[in-house]
């Protein structure tokens, strides 16, 4: 007996979720929404022009990168400042990611070093802020941002590890949008220039302290306080 594809699963149908998908993501990241704003499905798929199961599926991925809450019967909506998860993801970077960038300067060669000094010359000459690009930061730069702390632990030779960051990363990519708007007085480019400049001296102990910090500090933001830790 032939079986007939469900629907769902038609080329056609990932092409239209893939392309929501982005769309939500895109409108999430440049601050169309507003922390808590709702996103409701048939809002949603009557300005797209796409069915409501391909909605949810956009959103479901959505969710599934920390970009939205599903909430028990009430739909799906942007997360909030006071969203507690903000305070437990900063909490597992703070936990990992200086562990990981010590392993990465005991283990990375020349060829690290030198995708780190690139890494960071290209996120200190990203603007932060574009204004035709919405309120938060700017996506050149956020991209920037990435590689560069990624690049840092890249030295660590260990996949697992930087799958797990990958994770976290995305998790925390809205908060840190979030957070620009809480803190503008945070000096990030000097943040940045101590985590290279730690890194490439290999002291390894200076930069865990120097990006446990600067976790710290966009946690801090979020929740409206400026932490009282000593200054690395």
């Amino acid at each position: 007996m032939t079986r007939t594809a469900h629907p769902s699963n038609s080329p056609g149908t990932q092409m239209l979720s893939e392309q929501v998908y982005a769309h939500l993501r895109d409108a999430i990241m440049r601050g169309d929404y507003a922390p808590g704003d709702a996103l409701k499905p048939q809002d949603i798929a009557k300005d797209q022009g796409v069915s409501l199961a391909v909605v949810r599926e956009a959103l479901v991925r959505v969710v599934g990168e920390g970009l939205a809450d599903r909430l028990p019967n009430r739909g799906f909506a942007v997360p909030s400042f006071s969203d507690r998860r903000w305070q437990e993801v900063a909490e597992a970077r703070r936990a990992i990611e200086p562990v990981v960038l010590r392993m990465s300067i005991e283990r990375g060669d020349v060829d690290w070093e030198a995708r780190v000094r690139a890494a960071h010359h290209r996120l200190a000459r990203t603007p932060a802020f574009v204004p035709e690009e919405g309120e938060y930061y700017a996506s050149a730069w956020s991209e920037a941002h990435r590689v560069f702390h990624r690049t840092l632990l890249e030295g660590c030779g260990n996949p697992v590890l930087l799958e797990t960051f990958d994770r976290l990363w995305t998790a925390s990519e809205l908060a840190r949008r979030f957070s620009s708007h809480r803190d503008p007085g945070r000096d990030h480019v000097g943040e940045h220039r101590r985590l290279e400049e730690a890194a490439l001296a290999r002291d390894a102990g200076t930069a865990a302290e120097v990006l446990s910090r600067h976790l710290t500090l966009t946690a801090a933001a979020l929740a409206g306080r400026t932490p009282q830790a000593k200054e690395a």
